[in-house]
């Protein structure tokens, strides 16, 4: 399904007519699940890419408001919610912008510092009531559940890989990750903590966006900036911070592994980069 700005000025126009004067303008970097806009200067529409995803704006839309009082750091904030239609048959968003750009190794002033920051913003989600919140299953992709569910596609890519990587220390690394059993109270999980999600302005982490994949589980998904982005004393300030205890440590980085495996078994380009940092990040421990 084709969905670029044609279709967001025309879903504008119908449906948000009071702001139909405002430009619309697609973001570059705007994710897999969501085609996201600038709607004039403050403003972004998110649509869902697929009906796979399309339950996401819901889920924003009755949770964002509540966590976002008890964050220190502005998140996603819904501002109007859209209706499907013949031509886009998914529910959609417009929310506020958060002035920044996505965190990557130009713009992160002090690597250190960041990651405590962003220890100090996972610790304050997990602290938020969860009465009433969509435990982790397959809405948010079982982000914070058990990593079992994902074992086949794991092991298919270590044997896809295994002429290009040591798949042996790898397969040990995930049978660490699974054997590593979560038995805790759930707690809040944004489910997608990369940097892409993570803004930043004057080198200091700003806002954190795109919850569309939270949910209630185990933590240790959203700690694998630690593989993906930190290394050396930012990586130990980033789980020291979040208290990580050995199992967590195991489970957090088999999320990281399972990711990177799979993206670099079936990706190419920058996705596939990507991915071999991460795998040599693991691989370096």
């Amino acid at each position: 399904m084709v969905i670029d700005e044609r279709v967001a000025r025309r879903l504008i126009h119908e449906q948000f007519p009071e702001w139909a004067d405002l430009p619309v303008r697609p973001i570059a970097k705007g994710g897999n699940d969501n085609r996201t806009f600038r709607l004039g200067d403050h403003m972004l529409m998110r649509l869902p890419s697929s009906e796979g995803y399309a339950p996401q704006a819901e889920k924003e839309w009755a949770w964002l408001p509540k966590l976002g009082r008890h964050l220190s750091l502005p998140i996603t904030s819904p501002l109007a919610r859209g209706a499907p239609t013949a031509y886009y048959p998914f529910p959609w968003t417009v929310t506020g912008y958060i002035v920044g750009e996505a965190a990557d190794d130009g713009n992160v002033g002090d690597k250190v510092r960041f990651a405590y920051d962003l220890a100090g913003f996972l610790k304050e989600l997990q602290a938020i009531d969860t009465a009433g919140a969509p435990l982790a299953g397959p809405h948010n992709f079982h982000r914070g559940g058990d990593l079992s569910v994902y074992d086949g596609q794991a092991r298919e890519a270590f044997r896809n890989l295994a002429d290009r990587l040591p798949t042996g220390r790898l397969s040990a690394m995930w049978d660490a990750a699974l054997g590593a059993r979560w038995d805790g109270e759930g707690v809040w999980v944004h489910g997608d903590v990369a940097v892409s999600n993570l803004m930043v302005r004057e080198g200091s982490l700003c806002g954190v966006i795109d919850f569309g994949i939270m949910g209630v589980g185990d933590p240790a998904c959203d700690y694998v900036m630690a593989w993906t982005f930190f290394d050396g004393p930012a990586k130990r300030r980033f789980l020291e911070a979040l208290g990580c205890d050995g199992g967590t440590m195991d489970r957090a980085r088999g999320w990281a592994l399972w990711k990177a495996a799979i993206s670099y078994d079936w990706g190419s380009g920058d996705y596939a980069r990507e991915a071999r940092h991460t795998i040599d990040a693991i691989l370096r421990e």
